[in-house]
């Protein structure tokens, strides 16, 4: 994953709804959120608890649903993210910087998923 330099459960040895991980970003952000629903194969929620000054309120979820394409079965992958600014006032200069921001380093982390859903090596271990 391309976004994050570094993470780890806080409160727990296994992801599950409930638990608190701190993630640290290649750009260098820190967030501690909760996972708000764990639900593999087919889904993840979190929010934010505790993050950068910039976030007021920060969530995401990943949904993951067979599909076929064209006779080839696979897999769709939806990721969500939902956040607002601080201070409110600075939104509409922040909303439009966030988005950009947000979206190329989203961007960057389905190109990696989709280069690790297509490697054998990684295919190999499931």
């Amino acid at each position: 994953d391309p976004f994050i330099r570094h993470q780890h459960l806080i409160d727990a040895d296994r992801p599950g709804k409930g638990v608190r991980t701190l993630t640290r970003a290649r750009l260098g952000p820190t967030m501690v959120s909760r996972y708000v629903s764990y639900r593999p194969p087919t889904s993840v929620g979190m929010t934010m608890e505790t993050g950068p000054w910039f976030f007021a309120t920060f969530g995401g979820g990943w949904r993951f649903t067979p599909e076929d394409r064209d006779g080839v079965a696979g897999t769709r992958t939806v990721w969500k993210y939902t956040w607002s600014a601080r201070p409110a006032w600075l939104s509409p200069v922040a909303d439009p910087i966030g988005r950009w921001l947000l979206g190329r380093e989203i961007r960057a982390r389905i190109a990696a998923f989709t280069q690790a859903c297509e490697d054998p090596d990684v295919l190999g271990v499931l």
